[in-house]
């Protein structure tokens, strides 16, 4: 059973900063693609960032390149989500995902469905 636990969030002006942790808990020791997700007012919902344990390769949708950074910090089973340079349309509510695997390729593939999903953090950012 993998149970994901999301957090961080809250209401910030534009420009500023947030970290958004991901707390895996799992009754076996696994390797995972982590994903965050956003899903604005209206919108669909949209992969931003994604991790993968094994390796640390990470992969950012364009929109968010240099100012998110995703990290884990093994020992606590958490993936975190380094958010810069905050903007009003960063607005929304934030999920993480994984995925249990290995990928060769030392990241997370497009394609990866995720099975295990945490319960959503609100980021709000005024202008």
């Amino acid at each position: 059973q993998v149970q994901l636990s999301d957090s961080g969030g809250g209401s910030v002006q534009a420009g500023g900063s947030l970290r958004l942790s991901c707390a895996v808990s799992s009754d076996t020791h696994r390797t995972y693609c982590i994903g965050w997700f956003r899903q604005a007012p209206g919108k669909e919902r949209e992969e931003v960032a994604t991790i993968f344990t094994g390796s640390g390769g990470t992969y950012y949708v364009d929109s968010v390149k240099g100012r998110f950074t995703m990290s884990e910090d093994k020992a606590k089973n958490t993936a975190y989500l380094q958010i810069n340079g905050l903007k009003p349309e960063d607005t929304g509510l934030y999920f993480c995902a994984a995925e249990s695997g290995w990928w060769d390729a030392g990241y997370c593939p497009p394609s990866v469905q995720f099975s295990y999903w945490g319960q959503g953090t609100q980021v709000t950012v005024s202008s």
